[in-house]
């Protein structure tokens, strides 16, 4: 079995403590750092993450893993969800998203929640859509994670997650493995406060099981209508699921 990607490899903590604390360090600087680093081609990918989801008109809406609330706020305003619940590990985060919140003028529909995902503290079927962006590649353990939303999830309710894949077709996949494996890292050691963060960002992303095999994981849990969509040639992809 390869060895599991943490941000601190020599730190004997797990690999949540460590992600934790990882967020916490950099939670003023992620927003900023992260438009640098994907040439602000997240926000475009969030914004197809929130069609889907309006498509499907749900009136609770979770956002897991919302670090600073981008994708929340983005559903917020523009679907018609009487409730939006951004989750968290990292209090760090949590606290820049939840002024982001207040200055959307938000506070009465958008709720800011310390938790952990693989744990949620939430009742069976209570949830029309889950997101997550960017996130699952953080779990430690990611089938509990999966199973852990497909719980809280109704009959019927959506799962899209936006998260890192690998281009497959030259030069697109060169290019990725360039610019992932030494542009990023360089840009978090010039600019970042934590120097391993987005070392790991990048590792965690390369090594995250993408495309069918993360299909694969879905349908596992029990998630139906699997389905994935890549963007921009593959330096990311979108995963939509349905619970039966």
């Amino acid at each position: 079995m390869s060895k599991e990607v943490k941000p601190y490899q020599k730190e004997d903590s797990g690999k949540k403590e460590q992600v934790t604390k990882m967020f916490d360090t950099i939670s003023k600087e992620y927003d900023g750092l992260n438009r640098m680093i994907s040439l602000g081609l997240d926000q475009k990918w969030r914004d197809n993450v929130v069609k889907i989801v309006a498509a499907q008109h749900p009136e609770v809406i979770m956002d897991i893993a919302t670090g600073t609330g981008d994708l929340v706020i983005k559903m917020a305003q523009q679907t018609d969800a009487k409730k939006l619940i951004g989750l968290d590990i990292s209090s760090g985060m949590l606290e820049v998203g939840k002024v982001k919140v207040t200055e959307a003028h938000l506070d009465e529909r958008v709720k800011m929640v310390l938790g952990d995902s693989e744990n949620l503290q939430f009742e069976d079927a209570s949830i029309d859509a889950v997101t997550v962006s960017y996130g699952v590649r953080n779990f430690e353990d990611l089938e509990k994670g999966l199973t852990e939303i497909l719980r809280v999830l109704k009959p019927g309710g959506i799962l899209v997650i936006l998260e890192t894949s690998v281009p497959t077709t030259f030069p697109f996949k060169q290019g990725y493995y360039f610019y992932s494996g030494v542009i990023v890292p360089t840009l978090g050691k010039l600019f970042s406060k934590d120097k391993i963060a987005y070392r790991y960002l990048s590792n965690s992303a390369s090594k995250f099981p993408y495309g069918e095999k993360f299909n694969n994981i879905l349908k596992k849990v029990g998630f139906k209508e699997v389905q994935n969509e890549l963007q921009f040639h593959g330096a990311s992809t979108i995963y939509k699921a349905v619970k039966s």
